[in-house]
């Protein structure tokens, strides 16, 4: 390869797969660039980060500084949706290579007289980019570099800060070497800081037996919204299949007045843009997620791509599934469990190309329609990579602020791949993380690897579908600690709502699955009954609002306590403008006690400073004035937030 560029650029990060895949922020996000920069020789290298949003002609550069071994740092903020490109260009640069090798022979009392003579053809490179008083004093220098006279007064300024900052201002960029591009695709806040309800709605009646409307759920808007969620997500709301309608309890044969799972979509009513009768019209649907976002919530629909027996595009589109020799379709397995009301949908289809375009048309419909922005897309593991890949890209290309969350409880790689596919946000392992070492070891690797510039976590602590061990026991200090931790490791967090308020953990024997479950019967809920859980869930949403350190996932810091039953970690903002500590006991039985140490680097005080700490649920505060500090917790109150006042 000929080039004659001296300059060598390499391992910049963040960078994934070589730049296949972009990494992933949120509007006035803050993104680290790091690289190794070299050359050969001892030359002075400058680099430049340089950046734009995919609309603009033009690129923005940030000078890059040396860190150590030769890797080098630079950032840029993004300030609106869509993509963003980056790379970095490096050269060697004379003008101030020059200012450094005189610098030294001054200090070292040589005569420098020649160099200064040089100094003349590096000012003239800059002068006619520079402002008037720029130039007067650059043209000023050149006459006394010149002047033997004015020796002493032209050392001074060959070295000076203010010629330095003029060089770098100006750098002319000698046989300069470019990285490769990447790519980040900037999404709104929403996709990093979501607060999450999930009820369903046939639940919503206040009448007991009787199947809810959306209008009855218009009635608990205002209490999802006093609770602090902004996000109200629905299991699927259509039409739900009446061949091999599952019963309560996941039986397989239903009952006369069964209403069967509402992820067995589609019948002689309707399918994937149809509205189930029961719940209300589409214009009913309309007017809830309205008076919603009134209420500064956005109502996520379920975007299921199965289909019941009776599904009319079993009819209309055989080709969409595989038929066996017998004539039949088998049913959705994910062993020990099995979907007999559901039939999946066959991807290596011939007819993939109206396949595809079908699925798209039926997101759209719902964001064209009646302004859906939010989907929970059901086992998406299950569906190929690339297309996933093209349908996001494809609505996002029409209405950038649509989020995508993935519930895919699947392998890790599969749940990364689907992340760089483009789904905004994905359900994670925190469900079964219980024990201090299995939460910093998880979080670790959410935050501190890759995983941080492409993998959003949405940390649930509960779902309909899984009731784990940890809840079975309707511990309250279980509760408390579990939404505690959630809603602080985890800028994304949700609730499979009533059950988990309300401490409903009956389980079916044996298993992680609920006894009743809602999936498969109306349930019946006082929606007016208050608890201590609530209280705090309100309170604990309200501080996410109000403290922008808990509004982000990556900036944290697990602190050392010596006791494995109580959890610290510190986490701030990019600007460290705002900053907490938050502290939890894990046993929910005892009281337990330790000491904690304060991370005084990066809080930037010394051993000694005054730290005034508030705990903003009991609203007491502590002064701790040194390194180490004590705390104690009872399971009555398993946790401190800590707002830090310097």
């Amino acid at each position: 390869m000929l080039n004659q560029s001296r300059v060598i650029i390499e391992q910049i990060h963040p960078e994934l797969d070589g730049g296949m895949h972009p990494i992933t922020c949120v509007i006035n996000e803050i993104i680290p660039v790091t690289a190794d920069i070299l050359a050969d020789g001892h030359d002075v290298v400058a680099a430049h980060l340089k950046f734009r949003h995919e609309k603009s002609k033009t690129w923005n550069e940030v000078r890059m500084t040396l860190l150590e071994n030769d890797r080098w740092s630079g950032s840029f903020q993004v300030e609106k949706q869509g993509y963003y490109e980056y790379k970095i260009e490096a050269w060697i640069d004379y003008a101030l290579n020059w200012q450094h090798g005189i610098h030294r022979k001054i200090d070292d009392h040589q005569k420098v007289s020649s160099e200064l003579l040089e100094g003349v053809e590096y000012i003239d490179g800059i002068l006619k980019n520079c402002s008037k008083e720029d130039a007067a004093y650059l043209n000023h220098l050149k006459s006394a570099f010149v002047n033997p006279d004015l020796y002493d007064e032209s050392i001074a300024e060959a070295i000076s800060d203010r010629l330095h900052h003029l060089f770098e201002q100006h750098p002319k960029k000698h046989l300069a070497n470019e990285s490769h591009v990447l790519r980040a695709y900037c999404d709104r806040l929403k996709a990093r800081f979501s607060t999450w309800y999930e009820f369903f709605p046939r639940s919503a009646s206040p009448k007991p037996g009787q199947h809810g409307t959306f209008k009855d759920c218009e009635t608990l808007l205002p209490r999802v919204a006093k609770m602090g969620f902004d996000t109200l997500y629905f299991p699927p709301i259509h039409p739900i299949g009446e061949v091999n309608r599952k019963g309560k309890n996941n039986t397989t044969v239903a009952k006369e007045g069964d209403v069967g799972s509402c992820w067995g979509i589609g019948s002689a009513l309707g399918g994937h843009k149809d509205i189930h009768p029961e719940l209300g019209s589409v214009d009913d649907f309309k007017s809830l997620v309205q008076k919603a976002k009134e209420l500064h919530i956005e109502i996520a629909m379920d975007f299921a791509l199965q289909a019941a027996p009776d599904h009319p595009w079993v009819k209309e589109h055989p080709d969409w599934f595989k038929w066996r020799p017998d004539g039949t379709v088998q049913y959705a397995e994910n062993p020990p469990k099995k979907y007999q009301d559901i039939l999946p949908i066959y991807f290596e289809s011939p007819d993939w190309k109206n396949l595809w375009k079908e699925m798209l048309a039926t997101a759209l419909y719902w964001v064209e329609e009646c302004g859906i922005q939010v989907f929970r897309v059901d086992n998406p593991h299950t569906k190929p990579f690339y297309f996933w890949g093209w349908l996001i890209a494809e609505v996002k290309k029409k209405h950038p602020n649509v989020l995508f969350l993935s519930e895919a409880f699947t392998r890790p790689k599969i749940m990364h791949q689907l992340a760089k596919q483009g789904f905004t946000q994905s359900y994670t392992y925190f469900t079964w993380r219980n024990s201090k070492h299995e939460l910093i070891e998880y979080v670790y690797e959410l935050t501190q690897t890759d995983q941080r510039y492409f993998f959003r976590p949405n940390f649930w602590p509960n779902t309909p579908d899984i009731n784990p061990w940890a809840l079975q026991g309707n511990l309250e200090s279980v509760y408390l600690q579990k939404y505690f931790l959630a809603a602080t490791l985890s800028s994304n967090i949700g609730i499979y709502g009533p059950v988990f308020e309300y401490m409903q953990g009956a389980a079916l024997a044996g298993k992680e699955e609920y006894l009743d479950s809602e999936k498969f019967q109306i349930r019946h809920w006082d929606w007016t009954v208050e608890n201590k859980l609530t209280t705090l869930i309100t309170k604990i949403n309200q501080f996410r609002k109000e403290h922008k350190a808990l509004q982000q996932t990556n900036n944290i810091k697990f602190l050392t306590i010596e006791n494995d039953n109580l959890l610290a970690f510190y986490k701030h903002d990019d600007t460290k403008e705002s900053e907490v500590i938050c502290i939890v006991n894990l046993d929910p039985y005892y009281s337990q006690k330790g000491m904690v140490q304060l991370p005084l680097k990066e809080l930037g005080i010394h051993a000694g400073h005054q730290l005034r700490v508030q705990d903003l649920i009991t609203n007491s505060s502590y002064i701790w004035g040194q390194e180490w500090n004590y705390v104690e917790l009872h399971p009555v109150l398993p946790f401190h937030l800590f707002k830090i006042n310097k």
